[in-house]
């Protein structure tokens, strides 16, 4: 009874239809987001179960899209959902911080400082002279887990706040020295679904 009042009110139709529209598209599209981040990474498994759901969802709510085509208000909600979900994914995405990031240090510093600073940290860290505009130049390289990158840019920053530096993304990384886990990540969870990833 209650269900047939709102639909004769129209509720269901102009409110609560657009909101569910948004909310899954919402959904669909931080999963989509992630799901390319996954892919980039190499989680072979992880990617299409993201997938999966994705396309899913998507469905679903084209369904209801192509059932309603008279009603703007599930326009709206899609496309309102769509923007919205790319805005919510890409804050995944960085929460999650997955992978690991190549960070270059060019400095006219002599970088025996700031090489000991993150070698105490236990970053791999490899240091090549070079030769740039303004004279002799020291280029520092060290390949750490982006959810510690900004503990690395405040060394660098700390050693030499002119420093000129470069983060990369990094598809695969095989051997070298890396800092011990401090506290759980994300990675403690999905390398159990990485069965195919290269490297460590």
């Amino acid at each position: 009874m209650w269900a047939s009042i709102m639909t004769d009110s129209g509720i269901y139709q102009w409110v609560l239809l657009p909101l569910m529209i948004f909310a899954a598209r919402v959904l669909d599209v931080s999963l989509g987001t992630v799901r390319l981040v996954f892919v980039a990474r190499g989680y072979k498994c992880l990617a299409p179960v993201m997938g999966f759901f994705e396309v899913l969802i998507w469905i679903t709510v084209i369904g209801q899209i192509m059932n309603n085509l008279s009603n703007p208000a599930c326009y709206i909600g899609y496309a309102g959902g769509f923007a919205t979900g790319n805005y919510v994914g890409m804050w995944l995405a960085e929460r999650l911080s997955l992978g690991n990031a190549m960070i270059r240090v060019i400095t006219q510093k002599d970088a025996s400082e700031l090489m000991a600073s993150l070698t105490a940290s236990d970053f791999g860290v490899t240091v090549l002279p070079g030769q740039g505009v303004q004279g002799q130049v020291s280029v520092l390289f060290t390949i750490v887990p982006r959810r510690r990158i900004t503990e690395v840019i405040d060394k660098v920053k700390q050693f030499n706040p002119n420093a000129f530096y470069t983060i990369e993304e990094v598809a695969s990384v095989r051997s070298g020295v890396f800092p011990a886990k401090k506290y759980p990540s994300f990675n403690n969870i999905t390398r159990f679904f990485r069965p195919f990833r290269k490297g460590k």
